[in-house]
């Protein structure tokens, strides 16, 4: 399938922008609203009403094509063509506590190859949009991952296992050997805008345990173009699906790779 990736980019940005808006004019809800999905995760009519303008904004411009997101079942989801793999709110929990880190995440793939995505942070104004071949932009201007090589020097990105309590015992030797070598652990509560950090070269590396592909598709496409890499705890290249990440220029990547990998 041929398709032009730059168009799709701008096509996932419209359809963030949309989503964006409701977002900001959203009621927060009350927490009697809030309904559980799993474990310390929550969907309220928020999310669902964001995911619908994403969703017809989207199915308008490329009817064959379909979408894959957080609040939809992803069952059986065949890869092939078009899909669009959506987050509409990815940092929820921050949204919902009234924490201005969240955003709308837009990943297009095209038969299981990630070619093009879009994170708007909404509270922020900010948009980062990269496509295949094309390189990664904030709102028009260049993104590129930092020059920082030495450990020590690094500032890293993590997310916490909060959904999943069982993988505790294996995160914080992991933490504890991250953060005694390096400058700094930081955890914002989006992973989306944590891939951003490092694609914009504040972050020297990142890493999880495990995210969904809505977590991060876009933000894959964000640093791969701009000069980093995202791969899994053994190395491999990431596409979309179910997976512990790493990332960071391919040096960093490599050094938090090793050190993760050895306290699993």
């Amino acid at each position: 399938m041929s398709r032009d990736a730059a168009a799709l980019a701008r096509l996932a940005e419209r359809a963030a922008a949309r989503a964006a808006t409701f977002l900001l004019n959203a009621r927060r809800p009350d927490p009697a609203e809030w309904t559980a999905k799993g474990h310390h995760d929550y969907v309220t009519a928020i999310d669902q009403g964001a995911e619908e303008r994403i969703r017809e904004t989207l199915l308008r411009a490329e009817p064959s094509s379909r979408v894959l997101g957080e609040e939809m079942s992803p069952d059986a989801m065949a890869m092939d063509g078009l899909v669009w793999v959506v987050d509409p709110l990815d940092g929820t929990t921050n949204f919902l506590h009234g924490h201005p880190t969240w955003c709308v995440s837009i990943g297009a793939a095209i038969d299981g190859q990630l070619v093009a995505g879009t994170v708007f942070h909404a509270t922020m104004h900010r948009r980062y949009t990269a496509w295949q071949g094309g390189g990664a932009w904030a709102n028009g201007e260049r993104m590129r991952v930092s020059t920082i090589r030495e450990p020590g020097q690094a500032l890293i990105g993590t997310g916490f296992p909060f959904k999943h309590p069982d993988m505790i015992p294996t995160y914080l030797p992991q933490m504890a050997a991250v953060l005694s070598a390096t400058a700094g652990v930081r955890r914002g509560g989006s992973a989306a805008l944590d891939l951003v950090d490092v694609a914009l070269g504040r972050f020297e590396g990142f890493w999880e345990l495990m995210l969904a592909p809505w977590d991060m598709a876009a933000g894959i496409v964000l640093v791969r173009e701009a000069g980093g890499v995202v791969t899994d705890f053994d190395g491999r290249d990431i596409g979309v699906e179910h997976s512990g990440v790493v990332a960071g220029s391919a040096e960093m990547a490599g050094w938090l790779r090793g050190v993760v990998s050895r306290k699993s």
